[in-house]
């Protein structure tokens, strides 16, 4: 499979693009305009995983959900998050990327607007369904175009930087909108809010961003699509169900297994498949196979921290929703700044030392956290270690952004993009579901504030492990990706040394 972006009267070529920026070293005007639009995309929809979290009970009493329904308002969302990023991904290879990307933002506006308009149950879950769905269009769309604006080098990964910040700040920033929204106006205009932005980017995007289209005739591997998207459900359903109930319910149990089958299915199929939806060659690569796996476990530990200090800050210390969403900008912050040095120190030290030195700060900062007491002082070591936890986890992701996507041939781009975006999404999906149950297996049977800060605790003690644990891992398996600086006017090409 090969595509090519292609110029047109409403795009820059990559002719007129690219050695400009690569003698320069600056973005051109289209291509600033160009990343805002697909930055703000990104930010957008990962605002949307967490920004109706501590809206729940109010949007419960308004539409009627019971109170053990409530979960499927975010069960829903990232079923199809993170179930049908890839599929969407290897479509947008073949239909267009920007085409998809327009689709997608088309519809995360139309499902927005249901969902702030909702009056019942139904209507609010297929709402939330709907831009589940667009996030999985959208987010590995909006990668390869990207991509596809910025040759290999400093610029890229200066992208890239930024996007991974955005993508961590918007799951943070969404805790503090969705209490600001709640508690000032409604939690109806935690969906409202992105419909302006989806008619912004729907009439910018068509102008700054070129399209992509196949250079042959491509087919897509339905048996492997059906497979996979059918085990990530399944994997996901099973993994919230066991944070809702316990590790040994049956349906949990039940979900789990037939994912593992599932995804054994998918690598048959895709080792006998004329046009696989992911060639098992790729995942030979040490920088595609081991850079997703450290984006999976950056993402899961970083995320699941918010959720875990959100029920200390407030059934410990007794923060309201907004209280605690605005303890987390500091987070924010930090993540930001990581997005800023993750380019700059990748340029130093290589993306296997910025992944490994990443893990292991940002392992020391969560370890702090056990510390944490009903103390209301205890606020000071929480801001701190999110600080510089959220630094160390920002760069790790631009780490694993320009390590899993860089290197590769043009016919392989779009088939890293929609897997590096795939460990993204799984990775927030997941956080929350795997440290919820570390945390109700603590505490079952116990209420109170100590039993709380018990759970939260003990899954601090695992968040930390796993940083800890990737950091090995990585150090022992991944691969250094080595700095090639052909003769051409396009600028350093990052190559693996494994490719």
């Amino acid at each position: 499979m090969t595509s090519h972006v292609a110029a047109g009267p409403d795009s820059p070529s990559s002719t007129e693009t690219r050695p400009a920026t690569a003698k320069t070293g600056r973005m051109t005007g289209r291509q600033r305009l160009a990343l805002v639009v697909l930055l703000a995309a990104s930010f957008t929809l990962a605002v949307d995983f967490s920004i109706l979290n501590v809206a729940l009970p109010a949007i419960g009493a308004d539409v009627g959900f019971s109170l053990e329904n409530l979960q499927w308002i975010a069960t829903a969302f990232a079923l199809c998050a993170a179930g049908l990023t890839l599929l969407f991904g290897r479509v947008a290879d073949i239909v267009g990327r920007r085409t998809m990307f327009l689709t997608g933002m088309a519809l995360l506006g139309a499902a927005s607007l249901a969902g702030g308009l909702a009056v019942a149950p139904a209507v609010l879950l297929i709402a939330r369904v709907g831009q589940g769905i667009a996030t999985a269009i959208v987010v590995p769309a909006a990668l390869s175009l990207l991509l596809a604006s910025f040759p290999e080098g400093p610029l890229r990964d200066k992208a890239l930087g930024l996007n991974g910040s955005l993508m961590a700040a918007g799951f943070t920033t969404g805790a503090i909108l969705g209490g600001l929204l709640t508690d000032l106006l409604s939690w109806r205009w935690a969906f409202f809010i992105n419909v302006p932005v989806a008619v912004a980017v729907l009439v910018i995007a068509p102008i700054v961003l070129a399209e992509s289209k196949p250079t042959a005739r491509l087919r897509l591997d339905v048996p492997g699509a059906i497979t996979v998207t059918l085990g990530l459900l399944a994997l996901v359903f099973g993994l919230t169900r066991a944070a809702e109930h316990s590790w040994s319910d049956p349906l949990t149990l039940g979900s789990l297994g037939a994912a593992v089958v599932l995804f054994v299915i998918f690598v048959a199929v895709e080792l006998r498949a004329a046009s696989p939806l992911v060639p098992m060659e790729i995942l030979k690569r040490s920088t595609v196979a081991w850079g997703n796996i450290a984006g999976i476990l950056a993402f899961v530990t970083e995320t699941s921290l918010v959720f875990l200090l959100t029920l200390y800050l407030q059934q410990v210390l007794g923060y309201t929703p907004l209280g605690a969403g605005l303890a987390f900008a500091v987070l924010g912050l930090g993540t930001v700044l990581g997005g800023v040095l993750g380019p700059k120190i990748i340029a130093k030290i290589g993306s296997k030392k910025a992944i490994v030195y990443g893990f292991l700060v940002q392992a020391t900062a969560t370890g702090t956290l056990v510390l944490l007491s009903t103390d209301p002082a205890s606020i000071g070591l929480l801001l701190a270690a999110t600080f510089i936890g959220g630094v160390a986890n920002l760069v790790v992701i631009v780490g694993f952004m320009v390590t899993a996507t860089s290197g590769l041939p043009e016919s392989e781009q779009g088939l890293a993009t929609g897997l590096a975006t795939m460990s993204q999404q799984i990775g927030i999906t997941l956080g929350i579901p795997v440290m919820s149950a570390v945390f109700t297996a603590q505490i079952i049977g116990d209420h109170g504030a100590v039993p709380v800060l018990s759970g939260v605790t003990t899954a601090i003690w695992v968040n930390a492990g796993l940083c800890l644990l990737a950091a090995l891992l990585m150090g022992v398996f991944l691969r250094q990706p080595t700095r090639d600086r052909p003769a051409s006017t396009t600028g350093a090409r990052l190559t693996s040394d494994d490719a």
